[in-house]
């Protein structure tokens, strides 16, 4: 399952955005390092298409793509040292798949900033001080045990010397590993190093109740203004929200949830946003299943092959691929099955090259 890393300074509204994500029951408080141990919640991921398809086709069973959100105890300057519990608390993000970043913009004198003072230009460039630090010393010590086998063998390792002297390099220089242009070997094998800046990063910007749902509140002009936003090493990914109004709103029954949100023209909460920038942060693509009466969404990485995407429901069926019937969703959505896009041949067939693409919707055909 695809994982998100909440992290910041302690006191930002981390666990608050996790309970809102999850109407979960993060302990949250007004002091530093609260949240000791890691908490962890499943959200399904929003999907339009996944609900016109099931008004469409009326399965017993609809099940959406899901993303794990991990909230990470308050990162402090110093933390790559053993600050805080810094030790611990980069540990737990080491394997996550993305970062988001909760910057805090409100103002509230009975919520303790960590360092007395708001001020989220500073407060970002602590964090991902302490994240390059962190990656700068995981590196050295994977190079030192290298050494001896790049010497050995030159010629089989020349590929793996050069691009982690390059990692080196670029972390010197205060340069996060997300500004490089990695193809996914190489993406796999910053996350099998444990490295935490070649992650994608989306910063969201906790407001104050009363800012919300402003969509350029006064704290994020200054953001844009500042030294760190103006110079970044990759697009920036953003989401503007209020996580303890968004977690009092989940505590509203649905219908009265929805009748506050049509007040406030709220027509996709933050939580919604953040979600999906998750998942398009992580360059996936969602493709959807019938069979059985039960329709499911799939997320896989863009590129990915038939037999590779079928593999993703279950590894007998990457094994055993004959093919793929393939229909578009907007086709499906019109004509109502598979059996009427069959009569009016609009259905393919493709076989083990055939790249899935975003919203096919298909079934696949393989021996047991």
């Amino acid at each position: 399952m695809l994982s998100v890393g909440i992290i910041g300074l302690p006191n930002v509204g981390k666990s608050s955005l996790f309970n809102a994500l999850t109407a979960g029951n993060a302990n949250v408080s007004n002091y530093p390092f609260t949240t000791i141990d890691s908490n962890l919640g499943v959200v399904p991921v929003p999907d339009v298409r996944l609900e016109e398809l099931r008004q469409i086709l009326n399965p017993k069973e609809c099940t959406p793509c899901f993303i794990q959100f991990i909230d990470i105890a308050g990162l402090v300057e110093g933390a790559n040292r053993g600050e805080g519990l810094g030790n611990q608390f980069l540990g737990n993000i080491r394997q996550v798949d993305a970062l988001a970043h909760v910057v805090r913009c409100f103002q509230d004198p009975n919520v303790a900033h960590v360092l007395e003072e708001v001020d989220p230009a500073r407060d970002i460039e602590i964090i991902e001080t302490e994240l390059l630090l962190a990656d700068l010393e995981v590196l050295n010590g994977a190079i030192e045990k290298r050494v001896g086998i790049w010497k050995t063998n030159p010629r089989d390792h020349a590929k793996e010397k050069e691009q982690w002297l390059l990692y080196r390099e670029k972390l010197e220089a205060g340069i996060p590993l997300s500004s490089l242009i990695l193809d996914l070997e190489d993406q796999r094998e910053l996350k099998g190093l444990g490295l935490l800046t070649g992650k994608p990063v989306i910063y969201v910007i906790n407001l104050s109740e009363e800012e919300y749902p402003e969509a350029n509140p006064p704290c994020l002009e200054e953001l844009k203004q500042s030294q760190i936003w103006q110079n970044p090493s990759q697009a920036l990914e953003v989401v503007t929200i209020s996580a303890r109004f968004e977690w009092e709103l989940q505590q509203l029954d649905p219908e009265e949830r929805a009748e506050f949100e049509k007040e406030l023209g709220i027509t996709e909460t933050g939580l919604q946003r953040l979600v999906k920038k998750a998942f398009k942060s992580l360059g996936l693509i969602t493709f959807y299943t019938i069979a059985n009466e039960k329709l499911r969404a799939w997320e896989v990485e863009e590129g990915t092959s038939a037999p590779e995407a079928a593999g993703k429901i279950h590894s007998d069926m990457e094994r055993g691929f004959i093919r793929a019937q393939v229909v578009s969703f907007e086709d499906l959505l019109q004509h109502g099955s598979f059996q009427e896009l069959n009569r009016l041949g609009l259905a393919r067939t493709e076989g083990k090259d055939y790249q899935v693409k975003d919203s096919d919707v298909i079934q696949f055909a393989f021996r047991d």
